[in-house]
């Protein structure tokens, strides 16, 4: 695993570590792909100047190999023209181009290999990039999902709330009322109750007691002889 894979796996660990833990998710994700989408900027500059100077070394290395040939063609006619000097210095050329060649040729390859990790590395920052943004779509679903929530409970709340919540103040107010009125008449019908059973204890205590004066009269009368 190379140091920036590393590098890329803890960097995405502590970010969702502190996804977790934010009060304010969709602030943190857009700080992270602010950073990101400048992260991306910079790695396609420099990927575009790494590439310019890797076609700039091939080329180099191609025309030194390309005059590498010619010296020797060159260093070869001379020989068989008899221009064994000449040849000579043909033949020393050759071999500076032939050096250089192989020194550029050796710089592009090492130049090859740091694009193909630039590359992979660029893709990567794109792929965060895109799964990042696919969080941020989550989390602001769930936060309006979280929002709605707490607004269905403050109209439950406003309204007296669901069931097996206590029941609204109206309804209190009008038990009372219902109860008052019970109360009434049931006072009311104790009271009748009361006044009849009164009079007909009066009724029963004035007849017994008619009746004893009648029986007074009478004995006295019987006395004077007035009935037998």
């Amino acid at each position: 695993m190379s140091l920036g894979k590393r590098f890329r796996d803890i960097t995405v660990a502590t970010f969702n570590d502190m996804l977790e833990q934010s009060e304010d998710p969709v602030r943190l994700i857009d700080k992270y792909l602010s950073s990101q989408a400048e992260q991306i900027r910079e790695s396609e500059k420099l990927l575009q100047q790494c590439l310019s100077h890797a076609a700039s070394l091939r080329q180099e290395y191609m025309s030194a190999a390309q005059l590498k040939e010619r010296r020797e063609q060159q260093a070869l006619i001379a020989l068989k023209a008899g221009e064994e000097e000449v040849a000579r210095i043909a033949l020393q050329e050759k071999l500076q181009q032939e050096e250089r060649s192989v020194q550029y040729k050796a710089l592009y390859e090492q130049s090859k290999l740091g694009i193909v990790e630039l590359e992979e590395q660029l893709q990567q920052l794109k792929a965060d990039f895109e799964e990042v943004a696919a969080k941020r779509s989550y989390y602001i679903a769930r936060l309006e999902s979280v929002r709605l929530q707490q607004r269905m409970n403050e109209r439950l709340r406003g309204m007296g709330g669901g069931h097996g919540s206590t029941p609204p103040r109206m309804f209190d107010r009008l038990e009372e009322r219902v109860s008052d009125m019970e109360m009434t008449a049931r006072t009311l019908r104790e009271v009748r109750g009361q006044t009849r059973d009164a009079l007909l204890s009066v009724g029963n205590a004035a007849s017994q007691a008619l009746e004893s004066e009648m029986a007074k009269l009478k004995s006295k009368l019987q006395q004077e002889g007035w009935m037998r």
